[in-house]
């Protein structure tokens, strides 16, 4: 589906209209952002990526959600950066599967150049596949970012996580501002941006509304915006808050798809502890893309097959994933 020219993206929104979307009454909201959905998209397709850990724990960082910190006592092993050949046979695997985009994450808090240059080497070789590349690897400099952009990368994930306020309770080892600039290091180097956040964390509806503000804000949305629900992980700061309303991460996808009407939503972690009813629910608020697989970087997935008898029952089709002009 092609968007209408003539519609004006809003990078201007605030407090008060996103509370008004966020409480509106299910129903309403629900039809609003499928309209919507349809204005741009096929809404019986979605893209499907495949998320792969190639380089696990041991980072500096003290993210309260994430096992892969090396100051939490999570169940972890870590394990060094994958070569590149054995990263590769996990991309034609995916591909196989049905992923269109083949995603790589590090557990970095910033690479080193040696590392990239590790990293364009994967991302040649799974593009030489004919799939899309999408890599997450902490913050990048600019002369990082160059040559990740010359090595043919298509996407870069860096989430803002959550609201600028609520930041700080979740992470202290670097700021929003930080991932910030990281963005727009990625959005200069004319990379396209992949970049949501996490709800569930014990954030307010207010600091809800505000991370969808800073990712709706920005000065071009993301292309990719994936809405992760938080997976509770034992030995983790977060692994014993009190879970949340699933109408309520049903609202924000809903709302990520009216504020930023062109970008593909990603129901993202969290789809394990999710029924199929609530995924179906997320698909039809405008969700339009998934991480395909059994895992997640470190936290558990659904099986494809699983996956894919969902499709089935739904009649929705795997997409390819060009972005919406």
């Amino acid at each position: 589906m092609s968007s209408n020219s003539a519609e004006v993206l809003r990078h201007d929104w605030q407090l008060d209209e996103v509370t008004a979307l966020l409480t509106k009454p299910f129903n309403d909201l629900i039809f609003q952002a499928q309209t919507i959905h349809r204005a741009h998209f096929d809404p019986n397709e979605v893209q499907v990526s495949s998320l792969l850990s190639i380089k696990t724990g041991s980072c500096s960082e003290d993210c309260g959600y994430c096992p892969q910190s090396a100051r939490h006592d999570a169940d972890l092993t870590p394990e060094a950066l994958m070569p590149v050949d054995e990263v590769l046979k996990s991309a034609k695997q995916a591909q196989e599967q049905g992923a269109s985009r083949f995603c790589m994450g590090a557990a970095w808090r910033s690479p080193k150049d040696k590392d990239i240059e590790r990293v364009v080497e994967m991302v040649q070789g799974v593009k030489a596949m004919g799939m899309e590349t999408c890599v997450t690897l902490g913050m990048l400099t600019e002369k990082q970012t160059k040559a990740l952009k010359e090595g043919g990368l298509d996407y870069y994930n860096h989430n803002l996580d959550t609201s600028e306020d609520y930041y700080s309770e979740v992470i202290t080892t670097r700021t929003y501002q930080d991932r910030l600039d990281t963005l727009e290091r990625v959005r200069d180097a004319d990379i396209n941006v992949c970049c949501g956040g996490i709800v569930g964390m014990g954030e307010s509806a207010d600091d809800r509304a505000n991370l969808l503000i800073a990712l709706a804000n920005l000065r071009k949305h993301p292309e990719s915006v994936p809405i992760n629900m938080l997976v509770q992980v034992e030995g983790t700061p977060l692994g014993n808050v009190e879970s949340l309303d699933p109408f309520t991460f049903i609202r924000m996808i809903a709302v990520a798809r009216i504020l930023m009407p062109q970008s593909r939503v990603r129901l993202s972690a969290g789809r394990a502890d999710m029924s199929d009813e609530m995924q179906a629910f997320c698909f039809f608020a405008g969700a339009n893309s998934i991480f395909y697989g059994d895992k997640l970087l470190t936290t558990a997935n659904p099986m494809s097959n699983h996956d894919l008898a969902l499709f089935d029952r739904l009649g929705v089709r795997s997409a390819g994933s060009s972005y919406a002009q």
